[in-house]
């Protein structure tokens, strides 16, 4: 699959190992809410080769902080055994719709940072997940040390896609870390 073809999905999770003799997969879900495992009809998954092959999910259950999956058609360990450590993906039309003002990490990344002051921090180059809230970790233009900006209301302006930028608010002290 081409690089632009893989601009239309969105990364739901990892697949870690395989669950059992019967063809389930043990997957970290890299999405907000793994509950949407239950609603999505069909996964693509990109194997090592990187081929797409879409799977129908049949079975979905859940085991500490990891979603148990299993697809129509497999049955078998060796079946699936191919596919450990390989990314899941959803496109965007079986993602789960955003409420207004919400974006997809995907969309997110690449982003040039401007502070609300008009200084260009640099570009975000990963959305990291910590329990409390997301933390933004952008790389400088100007070489130094990554900033990392909380994704938290009062540091989050506007964010246009069109253009390319996301708009920050740095709170005081926050490049002093």
């Amino acid at each position: 699959m081409a690089k632009s073809e893989r601009d239309d999905y969105l990364r739901v999770g990892v697949i870690t190992d395989t669950h059992g003799i019967r063809g389930e997969v043990k997957v970290y879900p890299t999405t907000e809410d793994p509950k949407r495992f239950e609603l999505l009809p069909t996964v693509h998954i990109i194997a090592k080769d990187q081929s797409d092959v879409a799977l129908k999910v049949c079975g979905v259950k859940y085991f500490k902080n990891l979603v148990i999956l299993k697809f129509e058609g497999i049955n078998n360990i060796n079946d699936i055994e191919q596919y450990k450590k390989c990314e899941m993906f959803v496109t965007r039309a079986d993602a789960i719709p955003l409420e207004e003002g919400e974006h997809y990490v995907a969309d997110l990344i690449g982003l040039r940072v401007i502070t609300d002051e008009g200084v260009e921090l640099g570009v975000l180059e990963d959305v990291m997940e910590t329990g409390a809230n997301d933390v933004f970790d952008v790389r400088p233009t100007e070489g130094g040390k990554h900033i990392l900006i909380p994704a938290i209301d009062q540091c989050m302006g506007a964010v246009d896609l069109d253009e390319g930028t996301m708009e920050v608010h740095l709170l005081p002290g926050l490049l002093d870390l």
